[in-house]
């Protein structure tokens, strides 16, 4: 990473949410890599994904990274509920879901407003953070020129949401829960079975088959690299904040609201040129939710990650193969 790094956090008042609801002085946290151009049409807008913070993100900007902060003007907002920005861990009255529409909707604020910026040059994601990025393309077509979605989907499959339902009733379960994901302790136990489950999910049976835990992340046994690359992950995020945004996951629909729910028409609305990045062997972001957006896009290519990474594959800082892959695409796309 190389390049001026600017940020802080936006006031965006009390914030309603489209499920109902206020966040009481919402507050949206923000880092920047690189120099705004003068026309401010230089803008990547890279958006959070689960748990994760813009400081999680940085390592993938840089002049040999994905992202070119001598080039683009990268700015990465923090979601609601990653302990950055407003959270519900810190706010008893956090509404019972913030949607990814409600989270872009701040960005857009952020960009416009704050920023002054009069395009987006790219909205660029990952896992939720792709959500993100195509509810930026659907939901400001005039804006947003490119969008490259890694890893994720337009709309949270059903199978999708069984997962987030699975890890929603592991921390609900927890003597510690009060009930609508507050508790009145941070649930140690609840957190580490999460964690387990989440660890079955997010890498492939190839991987595990492999055992590249062990030649290539170096764990000298399979429960050393669940304690240390999961359970002491999630620890570092409180349980009403990763419940929080399983539920922004498991809503996410960029056809909600202003077009009826009707998803081919929310596709067809975007006029951004698309690059869908699905990993091959991905668990809950299929690459067939990838292929069937296709006919309704006006420009878009499908590329698949050929990785045995699993979900992983769109987040590969320790994955030098599927890094280049990543890198060689986006660039490409970003060129054109």
């Amino acid at each position: 990473m190389s390049g001026p790094v600017s940020g802080g956090r936006f006031a965006l008042g009390d914030l309603e949410v489209e499920r109902g609801g206020t966040i009481r002085d919402a507050q949206l946290a923000w880092q920047a890599h690189g120099t705004l151009s003068p026309t401010r049409d230089n803008v990547v807008v890279y958006p959070c994904s689960y748990g994760a913070t813009s400081d999680d993100l940085a390592w993938l900007i840089g002049p040999d990274g994905v992202l070119d902060p001598e080039r683009w003007f990268v700015v990465v907002p923090d979601m609601f509920s990653n302990g950055r920005s407003s959270s519900a861990a810190d706010d008893d009255d956090f509404p019972a879901v913030v949607t990814m529409a409600d989270n872009v909707r701040a960005q857009h604020r952020l960009l416009t407003l704050h920023l002054g910026v009069r395009e987006v040059a790219c909205a660029y994601g990952f896992s939720m953070g792709a959500g993100q990025a195509y509810h930026w393309a659907a939901l400001f077509p005039d804006l947003v020129r490119r969008a490259v979605v890694v890893c994720g989907s337009s709309r949270t499959s059903l199978h999708n949401r069984v997962f987030l339902s699975g890890l929603l009733r592991v921390l609900e379960a927890a003597p510690e829960h009060l009930g609508g994901g507050r508790f009145s302790a941070e649930p140690r136990a609840a957190l580490r079975a999460f964690a387990h489950v989440y660890a079955g999910w997010g890498l492939s049976q190839d991987f595990y088959r492999e055992r590249l835990f062990e030649t290539a992340l170096g764990a000298p046994d399979l429960e050393t690299f669940l304690r240390t690359d999961w359970e002491e992950g999630f620890s570092a995020n409180r349980a009403a904040n990763l419940y929080a945004q399983a539920l922004t996951w498991q809503e996410a629909d960029i056809s909600h609201g202003a077009y009826g729910d009707d998803l081919p028409t929310a596709l067809r609305a975007i006029q951004a040129a698309v690059l869908l990045l699905p990993s091959e062997t991905d668990l809950y972001f299929r690459v067939a939710d990838n292929e069937a957006d296709l006919p309704f896009l006006r420009n878009a290519r499908l590329a698949p990650i050929p990785s045995v990474w699993g979900h992983r594959a769109g987040n590969p800082r320790t994955i030098p193969t599927d890094l280049d892959f990543l890198r060689r695409e986006v660039r490409a796309w970003l060129d054109a």
